[in-house]
């Protein structure tokens, strides 16, 4: 049986992590959760652990000293997931703004295609819950990502997404160089360009139940400046 190992970082998500994982682990026998977590002062992590002493050994931690980012947290889920030999790696919020009952959409889709995007942006906007400054942004920054790059997605800074692991391990994951919501936008670039297939479905994007949002300025603004990056990259033949 192939197995699927889905990612979430976590800063701080206590009240989350407690749900989601088993929530997540209901929905397929195939499905693991590893949650990255950079050492979160609200006992995220001894959350995870007093899950993982319940003799689930689909439960893993990674932990890390402090916080790192959200890209560095992902490259570290999937270096540990090509190590462990899994099958199809996802990439997942612990919020719930992701909803864990797609999962199983994405594992069959994954099966035709190296790469799978949740899209926010597919079927209109399925957005709910978010201002309408934040959903203008997300939305534009897409159509600029789009235009700038050429990548033919319509999400293409969604975090809900699921990979081949051959993807992962054909990409230069210590050349990523991402570490915000960009960090999405060049690994399906990358994965792109080197001739992956990429396929999005349509998913409902929910404002967060509990927490604290992790964007700021500089994370848009490292967005707007890496999308040129990837495409002269692109241009002068470098993308790894």
């Amino acid at each position: 049986m192939k197995r699927a190992l889905v990612i979430i970082p976590t800063y701080n998500e206590l009240e989350n992590i407690q749900n989601i994982v088993p929530d997540i682990l209901s929905r397929d026998e195939r499905l693991q959760v590893l949650v990255v977590d950079d050492n979160s002062p609200d006992g995220t992590g001894d959350a995870v652990r007093a899950m993982m002493d319940g003799s689930d050994d689909r439960i893993h931690l990674l932990e890390r000293e402090k916080k790192m980012g959200l890209g560095t947290a992902y490259v570290a889920g999937f270096k540990y997931a090509i190590a462990q030999g899994y099958d199809y790696v996802f990439e997942m919020d612990a919020d719930f703004s992701h909803d864990p009952g797609t999962l199983p959409r994405f594992l069959e889709a994954i099966e035709e295609y190296d790469l799978v995007l949740g899209s926010r942006y597919i079927q209109g906007v399925n957005v709910v819950n978010w201002p309408m400054k934040r959903l203008l942004l997300s939305y534009f920054a897409n159509q600029y990502t789009r235009i700038v790059t050429g990548l033919p997605v319509r999400d293409a800074t969604g975090g809900f997404k699921c990979f081949r692991v051959e993807v992962l391990k054909a990409i230069d994951l210590d050349q990523v160089r991402s570490n915000g919501y960009s960090f999405q936008i060049e690994m399906s670039f990358k994965a792109w360009k080197k001739g992956y297939r990429i396929h999005e479905i349509p998913i409902i994007f929910m404002d967060r139940r509990v927490g604290i949002s992790k964007m700021s300025k500089k994370i848009v603004r490292e967005a707007v400046t890496m999308v040129w990056r990837l495409r002269f990259q692109s241009m002068l033949g470098k993308i790894s």
